[in-house]
């Protein structure tokens, strides 16, 4: 989901020391698969036509498009074609384009989740799209208010929410299609850490229940990293012209798609490279997570990790009233961390205090020494 998110793996500190940066959004940078990344670059530019240095399709290259159709279904459930597909330069891309079209549509709410992004509403604010944030609770996020607040479109987290780690319960999956189908409303499924489920295996995605009320976001920025700049959309039938249209249009915002960055991707896909670089840092993300869950037993053990096991952070419950002064004794130990008010609607109740931590993000050398200083930092 914070396929924007800024910021190294280590920064400088208070006391002038390493600052390790436990900041939720992003994978850990020197896991990148430079090699793999390289000799799949050389097949699919060896390979490519040279009409591929051309300006080329604005819905992205055809290969790419073809193999993250095969990749999407096979992996995550996704029913589409490679002409349902468009490439796009990450999340933010593809739900700039959405709000314009549903602005075009005289949209004027969007039901949020109750914890996010502000990002993201923000953009949506900036279209004339009001948010309104759904209800959480044990079960994760309610969707009952999208149905009686005049939404027009739904922005979910579905398999993992961000920041509060738990999937849309099954009855509230099944409820909130129905819901779409009622009204003529339209889900945007941010699909953003997907493939990193711990527990079991990864629930499929929100798309596959309808894939006409449904608009599928996913991007490369959390499985290999952010600064590649790709992401997709899958499609709804009816709404392909309409996106192709807001991203073409003469005041476009078609920010930078490269050609040879869609290619290699695309090739990657299709070599099997990638599922071995996700099987890899799956394993990798799982471990940290066991250990940070282990370190907190020995050291902390009346902190609660809460959500589901999955993705590249985990939430931190802590007493009440604590989470400004737990940040400020992170701080000292030189961690930068973010607590959960950091990500709650401002019109959704409080959520309580708890960390939200990144173990993602820090290199395996840096890990053991960044998971000390947090529980040094712990009440």
């Amino acid at each position: 989901m914070r396929d924007d998110a800024p910021g190294p793996g280590q920064i400088l500190g208070e006391r002038g020391g390493p600052r390790h940066d436990l900041r939720a959004g992003t994978p850990d940078l020197s896991s990148f698969p430079r090699a793999e990344w390289l000799r799949a670059a050389r097949r699919a530019l060896t390979a490519a036509p040279d009409e591929a240095f051309g300006y080329g399709d604005p819905r992205g290259r055809p290969e790419l498009r073809a193999a993250l159709a095969e990749y999407l279904a096979r992996t995550r459930g996704v029913v589409t074609h490679p002409d349902r597909i468009l490439v796009c330069s990450g999340f933010l891309h593809g739900l700039t384009l959405m709000a314009k079209v549903l602005r075009g549509r005289r949209t004027r709410s969007v039901a949020v989740e109750s914890h996010g992004l502000d990002l993201h509403w923000d953009t949506l604010d900036d279209h004339g799209l009001r948010t309104r944030p759904l209800g959480h609770d044990d079960l994760g996020t309610r969707v009952d208010g999208a149905l009686t607040d005049g939404a027009g479109a739904v922005l979910l987290t579905p398999a993992h929410q961000f920041p509060l780690g738990l999937p849309l319960h099954p009855d509230r999956r099944v409820a909130v299609v129905d819901w779409a189908r009622r009204t003529g409303g339209l889900l945007l499924e941010d699909d953003y850490d997907g493939e990193f489920r711990y527990d079991r295996r990864p629930v499929g995605a929100l798309q596959g229940l309808d894939p006409e009320r449904v608009v599928y976001l996913g991007t490369a920025s959390k499985s290999l990293a952010p600064g590649l700049r790709l992401g997709w959309m899958v499609l709804p039938e009816h709404l392909v012209d309409e996106v192709l249209r807001a991203k073409t249009t003469r005041r476009r915002t078609d920010w930078a798609l490269g050609a040879p960055d869609q290619l290699t991707l695309a090739e990657f896909l299709a070599s099997g490279a990638y599922d071995r670089h996700v099987r890899a840092v799956r394993l990798r993300y799982r471990s940290r997570r066991d250990q940070l869950v282990a370190a907190l037993a020995e050291h902390a053990p009346d902190i609660r990790v809460s959500g589901i096991a999955a993705g590249l952070h985990a939430v931190l419950e802590l007493p009440r009233g604590t989470e400004p002064s737990v940040i400020r004794a992170a701080a000292w130990q030189g961690l930068a961390l973010e607590g959960l008010s950091r990500f709650r609607h401002p019109d959704a109740p409080d959520g309580g205090d708890a960390l939200v931590v990144g173990y993602g993000r820090p290199s395996d050398s840096a890990w053991p020494g960044a998971l000390a200083a947090l529980c040094r930092a712990l009440p």
